[in-house]
């Protein structure tokens, strides 16, 4: 029966009741199939916390290699996560009030990781896929959600060579949150465009600045979300996703912008992995700046602005395709912009909110990667010096990310509470 059900399609029904998070989710009135109540955890501040994805490279071929469930194991703090290829580590911070706290959390975490990887011969690498690995040769990590999602997917399940960050941001109230997320959405391509550093598929330049995009979302319930504006909608949308087996569980949705009610968040999941510790730094700051001004405007009874659902999606390819350079749409009036000249415009308008977040020298970060290129572009410039060889794309993006990391000896933060 389960093989049944996955061949058209549909995951299996559990034999209890859903499950929403990581906890059950009681269906109301008509049982399993009625509506779902999701309890949205409420941050009583706008806390964040940061996850990187870490990519294991043999240090001399530059080849991904299958040892994160050792690197795993031997650090044994809760900061370092498997993910779902052998080949990565996932760097997690713990719930922090100000994006330098953030930093350093992740700062010493790398640390601890490389204090196991160097002995290996093992470097660390960021970007938001791997320039040559084929998907095929990357074994898969244990568990029973990954082999589900990988016998579900099959082929584009296999492409999944690809690294990111997320951003966690704590809102008060699940009231605020859909609201908070569709609007985010006006600035996706601006994020994107900063991160995106993938322009490399299969040893072929793919002439996109951020190829791991268009990768993702070919997962089900990946991409774009839909831009709900009552919570009541998404729970409805939720509902119907475990009815029809689409999702077990809140995990199962992959969205670029979600919620995540059992911590309080909205977690912003647009970027590329990011090669130094101050991009991260700058994209956490732009993002805990964005969600905290957001949450600012509808506190004083402001109405959100809204990009229609073909423009947003419009402006992630563009973005995808362009990087820096792209021509995007900025209004539902159907205004476009250079992304490099609204962000300048942006930065100014967050000025007060990161002054009042204590992020004000990580947010000026926004502006110097548009000042010395993205990681697609100098990834280009790498290649282009070396006759091609993407070897030596890697070296750069290992050295990046060794010499970028202002790595300090491992501290645990004030609370063990971690982002998922």
């Amino acid at each position: 029966a389960a093989a049944t059900a996955r061949s058209r399609g549909r995951r299996t029904r559990p034999a209890s009741h859903p499950v929403v998070g990581s906890v059950p989710v009681p269906a109301v009135a008509r049982g399993y199939g009625g509506d779902v109540r999701i309890a949205f955890h409420g941050s009583p501040e706008p806390t964040l916390g940061v996850e990187w994805e870490l990519a294991c490279v043999d240090a001399q071929s530059g080849e991904l290699v299958p040892v994160g469930p050792e690197v795993v194991a031997a650090c044994g703090i809760e900061a370092v996560k498997k993910e779902l290829l052998v080949n990565t580590v996932e760097a997690v911070t713990g719930v922090h009030h100000t994006v330098g706290e953030a930093m350093d959390d992740l700062a010493g975490t790398l640390a601890t990781i490389r204090a196991v990887t160097d002995p290996l011969g093992v470097e660390l690498f960021s970007a938001g896929c791997h320039p040559w690995a084929r998907g095929e040769d990357q074994a898969v990590s244990e568990g029973d959600r990954y082999a589900e999602l990988m016998d579900r997917t099959r082929w584009w399940g296999r492409q999944m060579v690809i690294y990111g960050v997320h951003v966690h941001v704590g809102v008060n109230s699940a009231a605020k949150v859909m609201p908070i997320v569709s609007s985010l959405l006006t600035w996706f391509p601006h994020l994107q465009a900063l991160s995106a550093s993938s322009p490399f598929w299969l040893g072929e330049d793919t002439g996109y600045a951020s190829n791991r995009s268009l990768i993702f979302q070919q997962l089900p319930t990946a991409g774009l979300p839909f831009q709900f504006q009552q919570w009541s909608e998404y729970a409805s949308y939720v509902d119907d996703l475990l009815v029809t087996g689409v999702i077990d569980s809140l995990a199962d949705l992959r969205w670029d912008v979600r919620p995540a009610p059992h911590l309080g968040t909205v977690e912003m999941r647009v970027c590329d992995g990011l090669s130094t510790l101050k991009e991260v730094a700058a994209l956490t700051a732009l993002t805990h700046c964005l969600v905290v001004d957001l949450d600012r405007r509808l506190d004083e009874g402001h109405e959100l602005p809204v990009l229609q659902p073909w423009h947003v999606q419009e402006n992630k390819w563009r973005s995808a395709r362009y990087g820096l350079d792209a021509i995007v749409i900025t209004s539902a009036r159907n205004d476009e912009r250079l992304v490099t000249e609204d962000l300048d415009d942006l930065l100014e308008q967050l000025a007060p909110t990161a002054r009042r977040l204590g992020c004000e020298s990580e947010l000026a970060g926004v502006s110097d990667i548009v000042k010395g290129g993205a990681s697609y572009a100098r990834q280009r410039q790498v290649a282009a010096a070396n006759d091609g060889d993407l070897r030596a794309v890697v070296r750069s993006l290992v050295q990046e990310l060794r010499v970028g990391t202002q790595a300090q000896p491992a501290a645990q933060p004030k609370t063990t509470v971690r982002f998922p």
